[in-house]
C-alpha cells in the first residue's frame, strides 16, 4: 500500500471516528434527558404585584403574518397598564404600512403599542432588539418571533420564575403550527422536537448551559445588559447572549410545559436557508466564546458540554468528506472479509448514525407517547435531510471557520398552516443559489457507488450509502422544482384540498 492509499483509508477512518464521538455525545443526550426529565422547573414564588413588561416584536418583511403575530400579542393574558408592546420593524416594503396601521388600530383600542422603524438594518435583529432596549420600560422583555402565536397565557407562565432573583432567562417550547402541511414541515418538527426535548431538557435539567432560541422566552433586562447586550458579531446573537449571561451566573430555565407555537418554513430553499445560517452562527460562536469559556473557573462537565454544543455543527464537512472518501476507501478495502468490516466500520456507523433514532423517537415519545410509532416511518428521511444539508452547511461552516461575514438572511413566513394553504404564489421565495445542482450532481455520484457495492459486493453499507442518494436527490430536486410541482398539484386538485400527512 503506497502513501497515497495509506492518506485516504487514514482519513475515511479519522472522519469515521470524529463522527462516530458526535454521535456518542447524542447518546449522551439522550441519557441526561431520560435520567433528569422528572426535574422540570418550577416557579419559587408568585409576585404579589406583577412588574412591567415590555414585548419585543423583530419584524422584516413579514407582510403575511405581521396581522397574526399582534392579535395574538394583544390577546396575551397580563395587565394593559404594565404591557409595552415594541413592534420593532426593519422592513423595507408594504410590511411598514400594515404594521404602523394595525398598532395605531391596537393603541386605539387601549393597548401600549409602539411602532419603531429604522431605515438601517444595522446589527439585522440584534441591532433592533438592542435599538427597542433603548427605550423600553419593562423590567423583563419577552421576545417573539414574526412566525410565532403565543398563547395568552405565555407571559403569566413565564414571569413567575423570576421571583429568584438569579434567574435571567426563562425559555419555552416550540410547537408547529404546519405540522403536518407536508413531508418537510414533518420531518422538521421531529428535528426541532429533538432540539426541544433532548438537547434543552437533557442540558437544562442536569445542570448545563443551555441557550435563548431568539423567541419564545423572557429575558431579566438586567441579566442582558450584566452581560454586555446584544451583539451582532454572529448570526445566532441569542446563543452569543446567552452564553455571555450564563458565565456571567446568571442562571436559565427551560419548561417545555410553556408552548409557544410557531410556523415551520414550507420552501425547501428557505429551510436551505434557516439550517445555513444556524450552522454558521454557531461556529462563530465557538470561535468567540470557546477560549473564554475554556479560560473559565467553570466545571469541565460545563466546558465539555459547551465544546460539543457549539462545535456540532463541523459534522456537515466531516460528512462531506466521507462523502467522497467512500468508494476510494470501498476499493482500497476490497481484500478485506467480512469480520474486519463487522469488528471496525459498523460499530463505528452504528455510532454516527444510530443514534440519530433513538435521539428522535426519545423524543416523539416524550411528546406523543400514544402516537410517536409513527414518526418512525421519518426516520430514513430525516437522516437522509441532514446528509443532503451537509453541502450547503459545510460552506456555511467553511465560512465561520475562515472568519467570512454575511448578512443575516430572514427565512420566509406565508401564513401556512392546513394542507390547502398555498405559498408558491407569494413573495419573498428564497433564491435557489448553485448547491441544488450539485446536489443532484451527488446523487448521480453516489447512485454509481451503490452499483458498485452491489457488485463489488459490499452489502452491508448499501443501506446507508442510500440515505446519501436520497438527501441529495431530495433537497436538490425541492430545491428545484418544489414550486412547479406545488403549482401543478394545485391545479390537479384545484376541486379538492392537497392531501394532509397524518401526525
Amino acid at each position: 500500500m503506497n502513501l497515497l492509499e495509506s492518506a485516504v483509508l487514514i482519513s475515511y477512518f479519522t472522519v469515521l471516528v470524529v463522527l462516530a464521538v458526535y454521535g456518542v455525545h447524542r447518546y449522551y443526550l439522550t441519557y441526561l434527558y431520560v435520567r433528569n426529565r422528572h426535574r422540570i422547573p418550577r416557579p419559587q414564588g408568585t409576585f404579589n404585584r406583577l412588574p412591567h413588561l415590555t414585548v419585543q416584536l423583530p419584524i422584516f418583511n413579514e407582510r403575511y403574518v405581521v396581522r397574526r403575530l399582534l392579535e395574538a400579542v394583544t390577546r396575551l393574558d397580563y395587565p394593559r397598564g404594565l404591557l409595552e408592546i415594541q413592534v420593532l420593524d426593519d422592513s423595507t416594503d408594504e410590511t411598514c404600512e400594515i404594521a404602523r396601521r394595525l398598532a395605531d388600530e391596537f393603541a386605539r383600542k387601549g393597548f401600549r403599542v409602539r411602532y419603531l422603524h429604522r431605515k438601517s438594518r444595522t446589527g439585522y435583529k440584534a441591532g433592533a432588539l438592542a435599538e427597542g432596549l433603548k427605550t423600553a420600560e419593562g423590567e423583563f422583555v419577552a421576545i417573539f418571533d414574526a412566525d410565532f402565536v403565543p398563547p395568552p397565557e405565555t407571559l403569566r407562565r413565564m414571569i413567575h420564575y423570576f421571583t429568584d432573583p438569579q434567574v435571567g432567562m426563562v425559555q419555552g417550547r416550540w410547537t408547529w403550527l404546519n405540522r403536518c402541511y407536508s413531508l418537510l414541515t414533518r420531518v422538521q418538527s421531529i428535528i426541532l422536537d429533538g432540539h426541544f426535548v433532548i438537547e434543552h431538557g437533557g442540558r437544562n435539567f442536569s445542570g448545563l448551559f443551555f441557550n435563548f432560541n431568539g423567541t419564545a422566552g423572557m429575558w431579566r433586562r438586567a441579566a442582558i445588559e450584566d452581560a454586555g447586550g446584544w451583539h451582532h458579531d454572529t448570526l445566532t446573537e441569542d446563543t452569543d447572549l446567552s452564553y455571555r449571561a450564563q458565565m456571567n451566573g446568571w442562571k436559565f430555565v427551560y419548561d417545555p410545559r410553556i408552548e409557544c407555537p410557531s410556523e415551520l418554513p414550507v420552501e425547501m430553499n428557505a429551510f436551505k436557508l434557516q439550517q445555513a445560517r444556524w450552522a454558521k452562527g454557531l461556529i462563530q460562536n465557538a470561535r468567540k466564546l470557546l477560549p473564554q469559556i475554556w479560560a473559565s473557573d467553570l466545571p469541565l462537565r460545563v466546558k465539555s458540554e459547551a465544546f460539543f454544543h457549539l462545535t456540532a455543527n463541523v459534522s456537515y464537512p466531516l460528512m462531506l468528506v466521507l462523502a467522497h472518501l467512500i468508494l476510494p476507501a470501498m476499493i482500497l478495502r476490497a481484500h478485506q472479509g467480512w469480520a474486519y468490516v463487522l469488528l471496525i466500520d459498523i460499530p463505528l456507523f452504528l455510532a454516527a448514525t444510530g443514534s440519530v433514532t433513538s435521539f428522535y423517537m426519545v423524543a416523539q415519545r416524550e411528546l406523543y407517547p400514544r402516537r410517536w410509532t409513527g414518526s418512525l416511518k421519518c426516520i430514513p428521511l430525516l437522516m437522509a435531510t441532514g446528509i443532503g444539508l451537509s453541502l450547503g452547511n459545510a460552506k456555511a461552516v467553511a465560512e465561520a471557520l475562515l472568519g467570512h461575514r454575511s448578512g443575516f438572511e430572514r427565512t420566509p413566513k406565508y401564513c401556512v398552516a392546513g394542507p390547502s394553504d398555498a405559498w408558491e404564489k407569494k413573495g419573498y421565495t428564497s433564491e435557489r443559489g448553485w448547491t441544488p445542482l450539485v446536489e443532484l450532481l451527488h446523487g448521480i455520484y453516489f447512485s454509481f457507488i451503490v452499483y458498485y457495492a452491489l457488485t463489488a459486493p459490499h452489502y452491508f453499507i448499501i443501506p446507508f450509502l442510500s440515505l446519501f442518494v436520497a438527501g441529495y436527490f431530495y433537497l436538490g430536486g425541492m430545491s428545484l422544482f418544489q414550486k412547479p410541482l406545488r403549482r401543478w398539484l394545485t391545479a390537479r386538485t384545484a376541486v379538492r384540498p392537497l392531501p394532509s400527512l397524518s401526525p
